[in-house]
């Protein structure tokens, strides 16, 4: 039989899409005062991996990562959903569309996790409507990709980010 650890820690970090920059800064200010300092910051990167969110959020879409300074507990990553959406329900458009789309997770030293309200094949129900999706993992010194990971997080940029916040994380951990 296997032991419970308890204790487990991992290191929190927000993607954001959106157009205007004044936005984003005040979005941030709001995730900062909810999860923390920012300890690493990545972006603007071009967001033009799909026009998914161009109807309801315009063209020239960018994103920008926020890692969260203190390594934290997941037991309740679902509540960083709620969080964020809460977030992107004060930032809507005269037209009824959000300005920013808010995607939590979260890191630990095998795998970057997403956090989400829809449910498929390769996501694993939490609770209270949200889901867990594994979407990179951590193998030989380096990320890879599963078939699902959405394009953007296969690029260059981004996995970069996430090398960062990996290589961070392991030194507060000792």
């Amino acid at each position: 039989m296997g032991k419970i650890k308890e204790g487990v820690l991992v290191k929190r970090f927000c993607g954001i899409i959106y157009a205007d920059e004044d936005t984003v800064f005040s979005v941030k200010e709001n995730l900062i005062t909810e999860f923390g300092n920012i300890d690493i910051e990545a972006g603007p990167f071009i967001f033009d991996f799909t026009d998914y969110y161009a109807k309801e959020m315009g063209e020239n879409l960018k994103r920008r990562f926020f890692s969260f300074e203190q390594p934290v507990s997941p037991d309740n990553c679902y509540k960083w959903k709620y969080f964020s959406n809460e977030i992107e329900n004060r930032y809507i458009s005269s037209s009824g569309g959000r300005k920013v789309n808010i995607d939590p997770g979260y890191l630990n030293l095998s795998r970057i996790t997403l956090l989400s309200t829809k449910d498929y094949y390769h996501r694993v129900y939490l609770q209270n409507g949200i889901y867990a999706e594994l979407t990179l993992f951590y193998q030989g010194n380096d990320f890879k990709v599963f078939l699902w990971t959405y394009p953007d997080y296969r690029s260059e940029n981004y996995i970069d980010f996430f090398r960062k916040v990996r290589l961070k994380f392991s030194q507060q951990l000792k």
